[in-house]
């Protein structure tokens, strides 16, 4: 026999757990009087039939509403809204951002004479262990007195010396407040960074034919802590021409998935601050380590560099490979490169006018030992400075939070049913002791069900049918 039927088990069942029929009908009658759950009471104690019926609807059509109204708000949440804020905030000092110039002009030409008349094919057999970097470092455009004739930050001077080299698509170019070492800050808007360049023009190497026309110094403004990205964002300004930038500050703060696209915990692998031109550069660099074996020296890693064969015959294929089959894309937090969490953008307004008057051309011809057409033709100047000392933040946030959640479905709990936490748990409560009531009724009655359908045994009397009806 199971546990169930062993005399001394059922009556302790019996007597010590499951109550009595009166005691459960006193205990729900009490729950109904006493909970809080507005309206309840009025449909147990009022003796009127119409009104209990009417408090019924009106408790049913609130039960309603609220369950209506709490699907209504867990729908808006789970559907991860966000509010996006500009906040515009003066200060004293704001730092100075990192400024990487290149000149157009990308190798000098006294280096490149020798191999300009080569056939391409003949001149990859013949030099295979040609080093492009190197030869880039030593023979592309460099940076002394001889090219930046002026430099002045915040009135102060400036030297080569305080730029930093770094590889480009455009070489040699050269980084002013590279990762912000020493921190550099402004305090009057309309003062920053003055540079006078000199491009050289006749050692222009690059062929008009190819679509390289043009002539001058091109920048990019970015934060100290990134590298430049030149593709398209680049600014030019031609020789002979005079550059006033005004920047501005813009910080945005994306929220992460599933409210925003970015993703915290991504890091790069040569990089310490996570940008998105900085994860698209490590993914071509992976890409092509891993089908062409080397690294291009203008691409991080610290792989081998890859020599002109290679570049030829397997680097620029797998670049176009790269962008045609979308290897390493860029937004969404589920592609290669998901937004950054925080990103700081300088917006830029340029203006250009004529470098000097007839007087400045000679003033300078004469310090600089130049003619006026050589002046003409190759000197670039470049005003870089805050349009004011303010910075915008624009942030993206939740508009739904969970404090805010709950305490929107509170509301709607308190306003339609005068309902609260302890109302919850009260009617949890209730229908737990009314759940384990139910399966102990169930379990001390199971097996006398066989009994009552085996015709061997004695039909029970009529008295017995209705107690056992009561019981249930």
């Amino acid at each position: 026999p199971s546990f169930t039927q062993k005399p001394s088990i059922r009556l302790y069942l019996t007597k010590k757990l499951l109550p009595r029929l009166e005691d459960r009908r006193k205990y729900r009658q009490e729950f109904a009087s006493s909970t809080s759950f507005h309206g309840v009471h009025k449909i147990v104690q009022t003796q009127s039939s119409t009104r209990r019926v009417l408090w019924l609807l009106v408790v049913t059509g609130c039960l309603g509403i609220v369950i209506w109204q709490i699907c209504s708000r867990f729908n808006y949440y789970f559907s991860w809204p966000t509010t996006t804020t500009v906040v515009v905030q003066h200060v004293e000092n704001v730092k100075f951002p990192a400024v990487t110039f290149c000149n157009l002009n990308r190798f000098q030409a006294h280096a490149v004479k020798d191999k300009y008349f080569q056939e391409l094919n003949g001149f990859l057999l013949g030099n295979q262990n040609f080093s492009i970097k190197e030869f880039t470092r030593e023979n592309g455009f460099y940076l002394n007195g001889s090219t930046l004739l002026e430099c002045e930050f915040f009135g102060k001077t400036c030297h080569p010396e305080d730029f930093e080299h770094i590889f480009t698509e455009y070489g040699n170019c050269f980084t002013f407040n590279y990762n912000d070492l020493p921190a550099r800050s402004v305090s009057l808007s309309g003062r920053g960074l003055h540079l006078l360049f000199d491009v050289q023009q006749e050692q222009f190497t690059d062929d008009p034919a190819l679509g390289y026309s043009d002539a001058g110094i091109t920048f990019v403004i970015h934060s100290p802590k990134e590298m430049p990205r030149f593709d398209g964002l680049g600014l030019l300004t031609p020789v002979g021409m005079h550059a006033q930038v005004a920047i501005q500050q813009l910080k945005s703060i994306i929220q992460e998935y599933p409210w925003g696209e970015c993703k915290p915990d991504i890091k790069l692998q040569y990089q310490d601050t996570y940008s998105t031109n900085g994860c698209l550069q490590e993914c071509k660099a992976w890409y092509i380590q891993d089908w062409c074996g080397c690294s291009p020296f203008i691409l991080p890693g610290n792989g081998i560099e890859c020599d002109l064969m290679k570049s030829y015959n397997c680097v620029y294929p797998a670049i176009h490979d790269i962008e045609v089959k979308g290897l390493c894309t860029v937004g969404t937090h589920n592609s290669t490169c998901p937004a950054p969490c925080e990103e700081t953008h300088y917006p830029t307004t340029v203006t250009y006018s004529s470098f000097g008057g007839e007087n400045a051309i000679k003033y300078i011809s004469a310090k600089l030992k130049k003619s006026p057409e050589y002046i003409r033709q190759n000197l670039v100047t470049i005003d870089i400075k805050y349009d004011d000392l303010s910075y915008r933040i624009t942030q993206q946030q939740k508009a739904l939070t969970i404090p805010e959640l709950l305490a929107d479905v509170g509301g709607q709990l308190g306003l339609f049913c005068g309902a609260s936490m302890i109302t919850i748990i009260e009617l949890l409560e209730y229908i737990f002791t009314n759940f384990f009531w139910m399966c102990l009724f169930l379990l001390l009655k199971a097996p006398e069900i066989p009994q009552w359908n085996n015709p061997s045994h004695d039909q029970p009397t009529h008295v017995e049918k209705k107690k056992r009806i009561q019981e249930c």
